[in-house]
């Protein structure tokens, strides 16, 4: 015969037993939280949070992660370096995610880093670009390993811009001669410094280097002070600002082209913003809609479109990746531990919507920065042309022609194309 107080025993192991197996499985089946800030009144800004969602959509429609829902975190950082740490210390502090995605504008990723420091938080830009926050994680590793740099750094977007140059602006049109005008931001001094190294290496000596202000809103000095220098082409680095410049190089018949970065002009919306202006501008971009840089972008920038009614900004394409390699390293990691993750993130290797992504090891000058260069990402140019945008570089990418409006005079050897 069984002791009363032995069958109470086993029952009452039975019950812990089947708790503690409950609360495995409901571990288990916790959600990844990713933390993703955008601006989303700015025209480049909002593409991240809607693209990280449609991201999180497909995985989770497809099981998640080992049956671990994708839960996307959205926060709004309105341009603001200060707002945006607020919310990546929301998201970490109080929302626990296990990653965050943060903003294209460098002055706030800038900001935020030291805080992915401080916080050991796995963090990555789909957009920022200055060389300082690849820099900081190759002078201090230890500290700021958390931090990766999901987009081309400055250098890498100005070598891009030089090399279309090349191929389009000096061996087909024979240009000879540039002016740089960028906005007088972070992102732009490494942009800067490396046009003034790259485009005469290209075959376009550099006449002048102007650096304005993004609260400009009169370009019309800018523009004559350009006009009266007489170069082939205006060489941008445009990213705070993109609506005012263009609008103003139309209305007042600017007859250089303008070629470059100006990021607003790779959202599909800026015909509609410019009321047509941007007619004839050449931009660089991450990714163009129709042209297959992967199997995924022409699928992507198709279902983009037909939800948001427009074609995604260069940071939208780079946000669903990112997504997409976070949640393939924390599946590799087989764990959200900070320091786990940033093991599996080095060892990405993802054929994305922009191209093969990788990341620069801690020995290289731009440790965690995307690989850029033949078999990696190198980005393409656009140029808009009767409201779309027309894909012109790279050659094996794309067959679009280049054309310019009435006003604009191309040097008496060039001949489009």
């Amino acid at each position: 015969m069984s002791h009363p107080f032995s069958a109470r025993r086993v029952l009452l192991c039975a019950t812990m037993l089947t708790a503690a197996l409950g609360l495995g499985t409901a571990r288990a089946a916790e959600p990844i939280k990713i933390g993703v800030i955008g601006e989303e009144a700015a025209v480049a800004g909002a593409s991240i949070t809607r693209a990280a969602q449609m991201a999180a959509d497909e995985i989770n429609a497809a099981g998640g992660v080992d049956g671990r829902k994708i839960e996307i975190f959205a926060y709004d950082d309105h341009s603001s370096a200060a707002d945006a740490v607020r919310a990546f210390q929301r998201a970490v502090n109080q929302d626990k995610v296990n990653a965050v995605i943060v903003s294209y504008i460098s002055e706030v990723v800038l900001a935020v880093e030291p805080w992915a420091a401080r916080l050991h938080m796995p963090t990555i830009t789909p957009g920022a670009a200055s060389n300082d926050i690849s820099k900081h994680v190759h002078d201090d590793y230890a500290n700021y390993k958390y931090m990766f740099h999901g987009w081309l750094t400055s250098a890498f977007i100005a070598q891009a811009i030089c090399d279309a140059s090349h191929d389009n602006l000096v061996e087909k049109l024979h240009m000879k001669t540039a002016v740089v005008m960028s906005e007088d931001a972070a992102w732009t001094t490494p942009l800067d410094v490396r046009y003034l190294e790259c485009l005469p290496k290209a075959g376009l000596q550099v006449l002048d280097h102007i650096r304005f202000n993004p609260d400009t809103t009169d370009f019309t000095p800018i523009f004559n002070a350009i006009e009266a220098k007489h170069p082939d082409v205006i060489i941008t680095g445009i990213s705070h600002v993109g609506v005012q410049p263009t609008v103003q190089w139309h209305d007042q018949q600017v007859p250089i082209p303008m070629a470059g970065q100006s990021s607003q002009a790779t959202t599909s919306t800026f015909w509609k913003d410019t009321n047509g202006a941007t007619e004839g501008v050449i931009t660089a971009s991450a990714a163009s809609a129709g042209v297959a840089l992967s199997p995924t972008t022409i699928s992507f920038s198709e279902a983009y479109e037909k939800k948001f009614g427009a074609f995604p900004a260069y940071d939208g394409y780079t946000s669903y990746d990112e997504v997409h390699y976070i949640t393939e390293a924390i599946k590799r990691a087989g764990s959200t531990d900070p320091d786990k993750l940033v093991d599996a993130l080095e060892q990405t290797d993802y054929l994305g919507t922009v191209g093969r992504t990788q990341f620069y090891g801690k020995d290289d000058e731009f440790t965690h920065a995307m690989k850029y260069g033949k078999g990696f990402v190198t980005g393409v140019d656009i140029q808009w042309q009767n409201g779309k945008q027309v894909c012109i570089w790279p050659a094996d990418k794309c067959q679009g022609k280049l054309t310019f409006p009435p006003f604009v005079k191309l040097p008496p050897q060039a001949a489009t194309q």
